[in-house]
């Protein structure tokens, strides 16, 4: 998978980026991630990539020109299953599209800043808008880092253990079941003792039915 990331602040990548799963799959090469300054590409003297909105009103609002000329700078070297951007207002990302996104082979996502982008390039060059809350950031840098993130463990081969991901929260619409490692007691706080037995079965059960009650309590609105 490529994805190429149009940001003005790119320099807010470089902790999410260069470590953990991410870096794994850039060191596998199962993954690209290619960031792109979007004021190279304004023809302002001074860099500018936003201006005040026709009809007033406070903020400013990024400008049409170096966001397509950065678009089709990048089209004119391959195509792209989908140009995101970064947007409260866009679908809510959530398991099941990551899970479809995943599959994608080249993707653009735009992070927005300001009070957003010009109307005409969501309308003629945005395929997929998407939010990861509803709530405002800064910026779209926080999201898209998010998106990738929720992308790139997806892809196999990158992750250590295939299953792992398949058994995450949220695949079949609800929350993990708890987990317990060692010491089996601490502090007299005991590990249940359905997860010693070895009884494969009967543990299954156990995790289906505390995953089901911990959906139920926290995140009814999922089943």
């Amino acid at each position: 998978m490529r994805i190429d990331i149009i940001t003005i602040f790119p320099e807010m990548f470089e902790g999410p980026f260069n470590h953990s799963i991410i870096q794994r799959a850039k060191d596998k090469k199962l993954a690209e991630i290619h960031l792109h300054q979007l004021r190279d590409y304004s023809t302002d003297k001074h860099n500018k990539v936003d201006d005040y909105a026709f009809s007033g009103g406070a903020g400013m609002v990024m400008m049409i020109e170096p966001i397509v000329a950065c678009i089709e700078s990048l089209q004119k070297e391959r195509d792209y299953d989908e140009i995101i951007y970064t947007s409260p207002d866009g679908i809510m990302l959530d398991q099941p599209v990551a899970n479809s996104m995943s599959l994608l082979e080249n993707v653009i996502i735009l992070c927005g800043h300001y009070k957003g982008i010009d109307e005409r390039i969501r309308e003629h060059f945005i395929t997929k808008e998407i939010s990861i809350g509803n709530y405002v950031l800064s910026g779209g840098e926080l999201a898209a880092a998010v998106i990738v993130d929720s992308l790139v463990r997806l892809i196999p081969g990158v992750l250590g253990n295939e299953v792992s991901a398949l058994s995450d929260s949220f695949q079949n619409n609800m929350v993990a079941p708890p987990v317990y490692t060692k010491p089996r007691n601490f502090r007299g706080l005991e590990v249940p003792e359905i997860l010693l037995s070895g009884n494969e079965k009967l543990i299954e059960e156990w995790k289906y039915e505390q995953s089901l009650k911990r959906t139920k309590e926290r995140r009814h609105d999922s089943i």
